[in-house]
């Protein structure tokens, strides 16, 4: 890895699909940049199939991200393996204080922070995490080799961690709250296609059983007629929540769910801040790799027309 300096023109944190874009087009237009962040790739890394992004037909989350960093680095960009712990504001930008003891100071800022899993916050669930309970069908799926498993959700995420963990296990249920899945139809169509999936729907999961580890989830209905079935695994997939500690430290404009609110230009209400990707309010709301990567790409070039101010 590169050394890192003490001062960079633009520090990027968050090593997701829009902080390597960015760092990407940074690099392009010689901005010296710098991103930090404890791992490469987001959620993204997780995803067992990608099929929608622009020249990949089929490529693993893993892969894909290896390919973004390994662009990102080609053109100059340096990658601090870390965890950014506080922010301030200097005269002259910002000073960023990370957790293995660095500071190091950024004329400009631009937050690719994401999004985390969202949780049941149902009892045990803690507990049984990594017991029996897991957010990523693809760290975890192996585990879970000819048994019976259930996924939580009705969204892509959740589609293509069902047809993963068909694949590996015995049975895989589909829970899903609503009447209708969301999500591509290309996903919906092979899941109920598939003969090792059977999708229960208006139903929600409501209690975790077992003693050391997961044995058996209980469903509830409209009817509120319950029901326990037992599983060996259960993967939760019901959507993600904005990371905000840094946002709400920076003293940044969020909307009523915590996103971070930005202009078109990837601006936020801070002088010198910007935010790409799913963290902010931007891209109608439409949290892909393709939109994240674009967000990257504007506040790149926006930091590019920002700097060229201060000379």
């Amino acid at each position: 890895m590169t050394d890192i300096k003490k001062e960079y023109s633009l520090v990027i944190v968050g090593a997701g699909p829009a902080g390597l874009t960015a760092s990407i087009y940074a690099s392009r237009y010689r901005i010296d940049n710098l991103i930090i962040s404890q791992a490469v790739g987001g959620l993204v890394f997780e995803a067992h199939k990608v099929c929608n992004f622009p020249s990949e037909k089929e490529i693993t989350g893993r892969d894909l991200t290896e390919k973004m960093r390994e662009h990102a680095e080609s053109l100059g960009a340096s990658i601090l393996m870390d965890k950014v712990v506080r922010i301030s504001k200097e005269k002259n930008g910002f000073k960023i204080s990370t957790g293995l003891g660095q500071d190091i100071l950024a004329k400009t800022l631009l937050l690719a922070i994401g999004t985390e899993h969202r949780k049941l916050n149902l009892p045990n669930e803690d507990k049984f995490l990594g017991k029996g309970i897991s957010y990523c069908a693809t760290c975890d799926a192996m585990f879970y080799q000819d048994k019976t498993v259930a996924v939580i959700g009705g969204s892509d995420s959740a589609h293509t961690a069902s047809l993963y963990l068909s694949e590996i296990a015995k049975y895989v249920y589909q829970i899903y709250r609503r009447d209708k899945m969301r999500g591509e139809v290309a996903w919906v169509e092979q899941l109920l296609d598939n003969d090792k999936i059977e999708v229960i729907y208006n139903t929600q999961v409501v209690g975790l059983k077992g003693k050391e580890k997961l044995e058996g989830i209980i469903l509830d209905n409209p009817h509120n007629s319950q029901k326990e079935i037992a599983v060996d695994g259960l993967f939760i997939e019901i959507g993600t929540i904005p990371r905000t500690n840094l946002a709400k430290e920076l003293d940044l404009d969020l909307d009523e769910s915590e996103y971070i609110k930005v202009g078109l230009d990837q601006s936020t209400s801070q002088k010198g801040i910007w935010a790409a990707g799913d963290i902010t309010t931007n891209s109608n709301g439409f949290r892909q790799i393709v939109t994240a990567s674009s967000e990257g790409a504007v506040a790149a070039e926006n930091i590019f027309k920002y700097l060229q101010t201060l000379k």
